[in-house]
C-alpha cells in the first residue's frame, strides 16, 4: 500500500486563529493526506521540534495578527529551520498584508495570501504545484473533471457582436482563471448560414453572439483562449448543415464536447428549417461522430420542454429518453443538464426534486460503458432585471445545485435578464459561484433529505415512468425501440403525448396541455375542473380525442 502523504498544520507563535488551517487539513484529508493538527498559538521551538520528530512532507503556518509580528516570527523559524536534519516543504497563510512580510523573508517554500480560489489548493494537494495553471488545466473534458471533482468545472456562455471584442474578452477571461469552459455563443446568422453566406441577413449580424465568418476566425477565438489556465472552448451545434458544422468545430476550436437537441432548433421553436425527424435523426449521426472520437455529447433537451412551461412530467421523460439515445447512439461520456428554476415560480424544494427525479432515472442507464456527468445551471426567467437582485439569485441558485454535486456548472451571468455578459460580468459571476461553492465544500447542509423533496421526487418518477410506457406500449408495433425512433417520438410532439402549452398549436401540432403551478411545482391541469391532473388522466383524455391510429406514425 502506498504511504500516506503527512501535512501538519498550527497556528504561530501568538496567533490564536485556526480556521484558515483547519480548513486547509481537512481538504487535504478528503485528498488522501494524513493530517496533523498542533493547534493555536504554537511556539517556534515547538515547530521545529515536531518537524523532526514526525517528519511531514508538508508544514501548514498560519498567522493572521500583525505583519511586524508575522515576519519576527517567520525570521525565527527560518533560523530554528537551519538545525533540522529534514527539511519538509514550508507553506504559509495569513492575510494579504502579513503575507507581503513574510514573503520579504524568502523562507517559505509557498505563501498564500487570502486571494486563492479553491483551485490553487487542490493543485497544490494533488500535484504539488502552487499554480493551478500548470496542474489543473487538460485538454479534455473528462480529463479535467477527473483532475478538479469534487470542486466542479465552471462553464460561463461569452460572446458578443463585435468579433474583435469578442476575441479580446476571450484572452481576458482565460488570463482571469475563474471559469474552465468559454462557451462560444456565435449569433443565429452563424448557426444557421455558415456554409451559405450568401443567404446572411448582415442586419442581423451579432444579433444573439458573435458573427463568425470562416474557419480562420474560428481558429483566432480558440488562440485567444490558450493563455491563462488555458480553459476548454465549446459551441453549439448550430441549426443547418449540423454534421459539417461539427467536424468544422472540431477542426478549429478542439470542441470540448457537442451540444445539441432532440426536437428542437426547427420547425417546431421557429429556429431552423428542419421537421423534428430530421433534426434527431442528425442528433443521432452527431452522436455518432463524436463518440467515434471519443467526444462527449449533451443533448440539451428537456430543459426546452420547461421554458416552454410543460408540467415537471415531461422534463424528467425527457431526461430519461435522452439519456437512452445517448448510450443507444455507442457514446461513452454523456453530459446530462440540468436546468434549474424553471419554469421561473417554481420552489427551490420542488425544483430540487424534479432534477433529483431527472438524475435517477438517467442515471439508471449508467454501466461500465456508459458514464453520465451532471451539469447544471440557473434558468434564465429566475434573474431579476435588478442586477443586484440577480447577483443574489445568482448565489442561492448556485447554493441549490451543489446538492446534486455537479461535474459542470453552468453559471449564468447576473446581467442576462438585461444584456449580454461582458467579460467583467462573466469575470464576477464566477466568482460569485466559486464562492458558494467553496462554502458548500467545506460542508453544507443536505439539501436532498427534505421528506418533502424526496416525496416529490418518487411521484415524478412513478408519474415519468407512466408516460414512458405510454409510449413504448403505443408503438410497440411499429418500433423496436419507440424512445430512439424519431419517427415516433415526431408523432408523440404532434399529437400532445410530448407537449408544452408555448407550442403554437394549429393543424400539425395538435396538443392540448395546460399547466399551472401548484404548490412550487408545475402540473398538468384540467381548467374546466380547476385540478390537477395526474399523466394517466391526461394520457386517456389525450387519446380520446385523437385522430388516427398509433401505428401510423
Amino acid at each position: 500500500m502506498e504511504k500516506k502523504r503527512k501535512i501538519m498544520g498550527l497556528s504561530l507563535g501568538n496567533c490564536v486563529h485556526v480556521a484558515g488551517v483547519q480548513h486547509f487539513l481537512d481538504q487535504a484529508e478528503q485528498e488522501g493526506w494524513e493530517a496533523v493538527y498542533l493547534g493555536p498559538a504554537v511556539p517556534v521551538e515547538k515547530v521545529l521540534e515536531q518537524v523532526e520528530r514526525l517528519k511531514p512532507d508538508v508544514v501548514a503556518v498560519g498567522y493572521r495578527l500583525t505583519p511586524a509580528n508575522a515576519r519576527v516570527l517567520a525570521a525565527q523559524l527560518a533560523q530554528g529551520a537551519k538545525r533540522l536534519t529534514y527539511s519538509p516543504h514550508w507553506l504559509f497563510g495569513g492575510t494579504r498584508p502579513v503575507a507581503e512580510a513574510v514573503k520579504e523573508i524568502g523562507f517559505f517554500d509557498t505563501v498564500y495570501d487570502g486571494s486563492e480560489d479553491l483551485d490553487d489548493c487542490i493543485a497544490f494537494l494533488r500535484g504539488g504545484q502552487r499554480d493551478c495553471t500548470q496542474q489543473m488545466s487538460a485538454g479534455t473534458l473528462v480529463e479535467r473533471i477527473a483532475q478538479k471533482y469534487p470542486y466542479p468545472l465552471l462553464r460561463h456562455h461569452f460572446g458578443l457582436p463585435s468579433f474583435a471584442d469578442t476575441v479580446m474578452g476571450i484572452e481576458q477571461l482565460a488570463q482571469s482563471r475563474v471559469l474552465d469552459v468559454i462557451s462560444l455563443g456565435i449569433d443565429q446568422n452563424t448557426q444557421q448560414y455558415f456554409f451559405h453566406p450568401e443567404r446572411r441577413d448582415p442586419a442581423m449580424d451579432g444579433a444573439g453572439g458573435v458573427p463568425v465568418a470562416d474557419e480562420k476566425q474560428f481558429e483566432l477565438l480558440k488562440r485567444a483562449s490558450m493563455t491563462g489556465n488555458w480553459p476548454l472552448m465549446r459551441c453549439y451545434s448550430g441549426t443547418a448543415d449540423v454534421i459539417p458544422f461539427a467536424e468544422m468545430l472540431l477542426r478549429t476550436i478542439d470542441n470540448a464536447w457537442c451540444a445539441t437537441p432532440l426536437c428542437w432548433f426547427n420547425q417546431l421553436d421557429g429556429r431552423g428549417e428542419r421537421t423534428i425527424e430530421e433534426t434527431m435523426a442528425d442528433a443521432h449521426r452527431l452522436m455518432k461522430l463524436h463518440a467515434a472520437r471519443g467526444v462527449p455529447v449533451e443533448l440539451n433537451e428537456p430543459h426546452h420542454w420547461g421554458l416552454r412551461d410543460a408540467h415537471d412530467v415531461i422534463s424528467v421523460a425527457m431526461a430519461y429518453i435522452c439519456a437512452r439515445n445517448a448510450k443507444a447512439a455507442g457514446l461513452r461520456h454523456y453530459v446530462a443538464q440540468y436546468m434549474f428554476n424553471i419554469p421561473g415560480a417554481m420552489s427551490f424544494s420542488m425544483d430540487l426534486a424534479k432534477v433529483l427525479a431527472q438524475i435517477e432515472m438517467a442515471e439508471s442507464l449508467a454501466g461500465p460503458d456508459f458514464t453520465l456527468y451532471r451539469e447544471t445551471r440557473a434558468g434564465l426567467p429566475f434573474m431579476s432585471g435588478d442586477l443586484d437582485l440577480a447577483k443574489g439569485q445568482l448565489g442561492a441558485s448556485t447554493l441549490l445545485q451543489m446538492a446534486v454535486k455537479p461535474h459542470i456548472i453552468h453559471v449564468v451571468g447576473y446581467s442576462e435578464a438585461e444584456h449580454a455578459a461582458t467579460p467583467q460580468v462573466v469575470i464576477e459571476s464566477c466568482k460569485i459561484a466559486r464562492g458558494v461553492i467553496r462554502s458548500v465544500l467545506q460542508g453544507g447542509v443536505d439539501q436532498t433529505a427534505d421528506p418533502a423533496v424526496q416525496q416529490r421526487k418518487a411521484q415524478l418518477i412513478q408519474e415519468a415512468g407512466v408516460l414512458i410506457g405510454y409510449i413504448e406500449e403505443k408503438y410497440r408495433g411499429f418500433s423496436a425501440d419507440p424512445l430512439t425512433d424519431p419517427r415516433v417520438i415526431a408523432d408523440c410532439v404532434r399529437r400532445g403525448v410530448l407537449d408544452a402549452p408555448h407550442i403554437l398549436k394549429n393543424d400539425v401540432f395538435k396538443g392540448t396541455l395546460k399547466t399551472r403551478m401548484v404548490g412550487g411545482k408545475c402540473v398538468a391541469w384540467d381548467a374546466a375542473e380547476n385540478r390537477e391532473l395526474c399523466e394517466q388522466e391526461r394520457l386517456e383524455r389525450l387519446e380520446k380525442g385523437g385522430e388516427g391510429t398509433w401505428a401510423s406514425a
